[in-house]
């Protein structure tokens, strides 16, 4: 398992890998690995003595949980599952969303996907600003007394909608959110400013998604090189590729992948063992995803599980990388600097 063990996903009894097996690249044929790949991936992770697998119903167009539940078969107990409903899976009404009708049957159709009676982790992939939280949470609280889902959670949520859902569930004696996927890695800390204190007050563990920032910060991609076709930022889908670049092909995450990369020569590990095990050492950070497309990008994401990063290398990385603070944090830190007494 490596020296870190199982963590306990936030305020639960859920006991999952130090670092989750992501499953977006499955069956991906834009920028992923085919179904034997995956499956191959997915048992080497297993066999390594982790647990822990993260999906959706829209990976892969579907296809994603059917490998990993073909992947799993006849050793089910032993692996947490972890699935997501809310993006839309087609231009219909029902086809997304998280409104009864929508949940009860994204949930079904994921059962039967991934050859499954119950998912462990049931989370709700984005917010629906059409559906009452009242109704959405009522569902899911309802889903885990049927026994079909273990726990819940919420991914790319905000502070405020994440508190508002805590809150309701306090009031209503429901089944309590214990994670939250959010975007987070050296490169895109912004959930440090509001979203990571708030998963503090209320329990709620994160397990980030990209923690190596899309690739970026395995220090591939050059300022002066056109990004190949195999990886997001140079998937052929238009749109894809312009997502993936926009969050992470700008000037300034360049000149920290210049600092990261140097910092890991410095103390003998990889870019990718020090941006993981950076991750890991982070507030209310219990398990980021990883997504290798082949076993050996596997076992090179494990090695981050043996790192030792000292503390001044994390000081340094952490200044060059700081978020940027709004308006009113930036103008409270500035007072809190004013008034500190000075060191000495």
């Amino acid at each position: 398992m490596g020296k870190l063990g199982f963590r306990t996903l936030g305020r639960s009894g859920l006991k999952v890998s130090p670092l989750c097996l992501g499953a977006m690249n499955f069956g991906n044929k834009a920028f992923g690995c085919d179904e034997g790949t995956s499956i191959e991936i997915i048992h080497a992770y297993l066999d390594a003595g982790h647990n822990f697998i993260d999906t959706a119903n829209v990976y892969s167009e579907t296809k994603s949980e059917t490998i990993v539940g073909k992947a799993v078969k006849g050793r089910r107990d032993g692996v947490v599952i972890a699935t997501k409903a809310a993006s839309p899976l087609g231009p219909g009404p029902f086809e997304g969303g998280t409104s009864r009708k929508a949940v009860l049957s994204a949930v079904e159709d994921s059962l039967r996907r991934l050859d499954t009676d119950y998912i462990d982790l049931y989370q709700m992939h984005r917010y629906d600003f059409d559906t009452p939280s009242e109704e959405t949470l009522s569902t899911l609280n309802d889903l885990v007394r049927q026994g079909k889902v273990r726990y819940i959670g919420v991914s790319n949520w905000t502070a405020s909608q994440i508190t508002d859902a805590a809150r309701i569930i306090e009031a209503r004696g429901w089944e309590p959110i214990i994670s939250l996927q959010p975007q987070y890695s050296i490169i895109a800390r912004d959930i440090e400013v509001e979203i990571e204190p708030v998963c503090a007050k209320f329990g709620i563990g994160m397990i980030p998604w990209s923690p190596l920032g899309g690739g970026m910060l395995t220090g591939k991609y050059k300022r002066e090189e056109e990004p190949s076709e195999d990886t997001r930022f140079g998937a052929p889908d238009p749109q894809t590729q312009a997502l993936w670049r926009g969050l992470a092909l700008r000037e300034r995450n360049y000149k920290i992948v210049d600092i990261v990369v140097e910092e890991a020569e410095k103390i003998g590990v990889t870019p990718v063992e020090l941006s993981l095990a950076w991750a890991l050492g982070r507030p209310s950070v219990v398990s980021p995803i990883i997504g290798p497309k082949s076993v050996k990008q596997l076992k090179e994401n494990l090695k981050a599980l043996d790192a030792v990063v000292p503390v001044d290398t994390v000081e340094r990385i952490n200044a060059a990388s700081e978020p940027r603070y709004p308006y009113p944090h930036n103008f409270l830190r500035m007072l809190r600097a004013e008034t500190s007494p000075p060191r000495n």
